[in-house]
């Protein structure tokens, strides 16, 4: 069995992608809370944006992470279609149960549905990650760790999306973000501890790219990406701002009506 390391840069990797988790958390709690408040187009448009942020929040998370991820005896590339295919995995199912809170009738069967549907896109994505990798040698899983991190993420994002229905506050926003963040970081340490690689050394060419000919600039990017729409959605107003901002110009009119 090959040596793993999952932190090959110290704890870098392991911090930066808890940032990344909880920045793609609080501005997917924050958007949700903006879509529940919200009707018509202006409640997809934020739903969407809740599902684009969460879903690259934990991708770029996941993949940060493997950046410290090393074998010794062997190099380690990606599969680029499979990696594209995580990152549309985490944000459409991310997004499948994002509509669920945000359109249910019923709350608490939503924020179920809506949980355990998030849950699994995020677990699907760290493992639809881990078959990106292309290394010489074969890689086995552990199944009762397996199942502990599908656990985790279905109890993270059920979490989540309840702070997203009850909490409206941005302190314990920013709170919540920080728990899911932790969450979705442990799940995917978790997943990582089942990961047992047996080495075949060889000199041939591994398919595919490394981590930073295709994993690090498409991070960067999503990475910029959230930190511009967590300041668009920070300036925008909210829908109780804009209410006081109309009563405002309605008494301004009637006061210019009456002189």
């Amino acid at each position: 069995m090959g040596h793993l390391d999952h932190a090959a840069y110290g704890l870098l990797t392991p911090a930066l992608s808890y940032v990344m988790a909880s920045i793609g958390a609080a501005l997917g709690l924050r958007c949700t809370v903006r879509a529940l408040a919200a009707t018509g187009s202006a409640r997809r448009n934020w739903l969407i944006t809740a599902a684009s942020a969460i879903g690259s929040g934990i991708w770029t998370m996941h993949f940060v992470a493997m950046l410290g991820f090393s074998v010794t005896g062997t190099e380690i590339h990606f599969n680029v279609p499979l990696t594209v295919l995580s990152l549309l995995v985490a944000v459409l199912v991310v997004g499948a149960g994002v509509f669920a809170v945000g359109y249910g009738k019923r709350r608490g069967r939503a924020l179920v549905l809506g949980g355990l549907t998030t849950g699994l896109g995020v677990a699907s994505m760290h493992y639809l990650g881990m078959a990106a990798l292309r290394l010489h040698g074969e890689v086995s899983y552990e199944p009762l760790m397996v199942a502990l991190s599908v656990a985790i993420a279905v109890v993270a994002a059920t979490a989540a999306l309840w702070a997203a229905l009850n909490i409206k506050a941005p302190v314990a926003v920013a709170v919540a973000s920080l728990v899911m963040g932790a969450a979705v970081t442990s799940m995917h340490y978790t997943g990582m501890l089942a990961v047992a690689v047996r080495v075949t050394p060889s000199d041939a060419a591994l398919p595919g790219v490394t981590a930073m000919q295709f994993i690090f600039p498409l991070a960067v990017g999503l990475g910029s990406y959230l930190f511009i729409t967590s300041a668009f959605v920070a300036l925008s107003p909210t829908a109780e701002e804009l209410a006081a901002s109309a009563s405002v110009r309605n008494l301004g009119g009637r006061a210019a009506a009456q002189h």
